[in-house]
């Protein structure tokens, strides 16, 4: 079965190929860590237990800080070991955590490339956030008996249907798992059937609660907003997390906000998701005939620039996001008014601030539910809706304060899942 599937693998890395060196020439990805990926892969303390956690981009590796945490206080005498897909996976994985866990890219599913990187890392479990599943890794974890535990798991609206299509596949796959812990009763009956045994399952709830800091600043924020310029007479709307198409439709709503006198000295900051953005949205900004601050090129200057009421700012840095939260008036979670699926609204509403986000949310809907339901964010259809939002949130602050406050405690009363994560887990490490 391993010789199927590694030829499987073969024919899609040949089929991707073209696209991953256009995606090295052009954005630079797909460069680092290929001895790695090749499951040459060292820990820091090879003598010691380990717990293997994988999380494969920003928004996994946030979500498992809290289980980290805990990991650690309850179990000092195992190494972390902590494996990423992408650049900015491990870029945020180094930036949490720098030098105190093993940090590396995941190794290729080839069967002989796992088991050499099980091999070396030698661990005592594996923890996959929330859905990463690979046929070989638990193959070989299943020889070697070690226990596979898919943490913060979800099945989204859009994958389940597919999932559906090859359920005898998904069926030998999640069988091989040894727990399967759920955000939700939903999530659990989906993986109940693709064929996950309903005695493996379990519903813990979503980690991105525990995540989302809940506080009304945010350390070092001032320090932010002091080297904006943002004067005390400024409102700031903040669009985070945006993704492509997104932020051209901000910018046209931004125009007709500042045309109008009341909303004259509204300032924008937009923070796109992905890093390989950066220059287009910067590109972008400017070809609207705005004037553009980027925070990249001020973090460090001990001069605040100078700026006027309609210079956007582009959060062009890794890891500031929440600073960009605390100071807004009122937020936008981005990839949300694009079928992208959406960006994490948690930490937006934790802030106590006014969320609002777009139809396209499936990647969260826990979250938008949950949101929702007790009036704590706010979703808007289309390009007009946001414009009608926004003004609305801006001339009647009230309203908008009220949202918030909604928000904040849908987050708090949701809290818990870290500690029901690690009592499943502290079972299978105490057996």
């Amino acid at each position: 079965m391993k010789y199927i599937i590694d030829l499987a693998y073969l024919l899609a890395a040949l089929a991707f190929s073209p696209k991953a060196v256009y995606r090295m020439l052009r954005h630079k990805r797909y460069r680092a860590g290929w001895s790695e990926r090749l499951g040459k892969i060292c820990r820091k303390q090879p003598a010691n237990k380990c717990i293997w956690i994988h999380a494969v981009s920003v928004g996994e590796i946030n979500a498992a800080k809290t289980i980290i945490e805990q990991l650690q206080h309850q179990f000092t005498n195992y190494e972390i070991a902590l494996s990423t897909t992408t650049d900015t996976g491990f870029a945020r994985a180094k930036q949490l955590y720098k030098d105190t866990l093993s940090v590396f890219y995941f190794p290729l599913d080839f069967s002989f490339t796992m088991k050499r990187a099980f091999k070396n890392i030698n661990p005592n479990i594996c923890l996959l956030m929330e859905l990463e599943v690979w046929p070989n890794l638990l193959a070989i974890a299943k020889e070697l008996n070690i226990p596979v535990v898919v943490v913060n798991g979800r099945i989204s609206d859009k994958s389940f249907p597919k999932y559906k299509l090859i359920k005898s596949i998904t069926k030998k796959i999640f069988q091989k798992t040894t727990l399967i812990l759920a955000q939700t009763d939903e999530y659990a009956k989906r993986f109940k059937a693709l064929g996950a045994p309903p005695k493996n399952v379990y519903v813990t709830g979503s980690l991105k609660y525990d995540t989302a800091q809940i506080a009304d600043k945010i350390e070092g924020a001032d320090v932010l907003d002091e080297k904006l310029n943002i004067r005390k007479n400024q409102r700031l709307w903040v669009a985070g997390a945006t993704g492509n198409d997104e932020e051209v439709l901000l910018l046209r709503i931004y125009m007709k906000l500042i045309a109008q006198e009341r909303f004259s000295s509204l300032r924008l900051a937009i923070i796109p998701r992905k890093p390989e953005r950066f220059d287009e949205v910067a590109q972008l900004i400017s070809q609207f005939g705005l004037p553009i601050i980027r925070y990249s090129q001020v973090k460090d200057n001990p001069t605040p620039p100078k700026t006027d009421s309609r210079t956007v700012i582009l959060g062009d840095t890794m890891g500031d996001l929440r600073k960009f939260y605390s100071l807004a008036t009122v937020i936008f979670v981005g990839r949300s008014l694009v079928p992208m699926g959406g960006s994490d609204m948690a930490e937006a509403a934790a802030l106590g601030k006014c969320t609002i986000f777009g139809l396209h949310t499936f990647n969260f809907k826990q979250t938008v539910d949950d949101l929702l339901k007790d009036n704590g964010a706010i979703r808007v259809k289309n390009e007009n809706e946001l414009l009608e939002i926004i003004q609305k949130c801006l001339t009647e602050p009230d309203y908008a304060k009220q949202i918030a406050r909604h928000g904040q405690n849908v987050i708090r009363k949701n809290q818990g899942a870290t500690q029901r994560t690690i009592d499943q887990i502290k079972i299978l490490l105490t057996k």
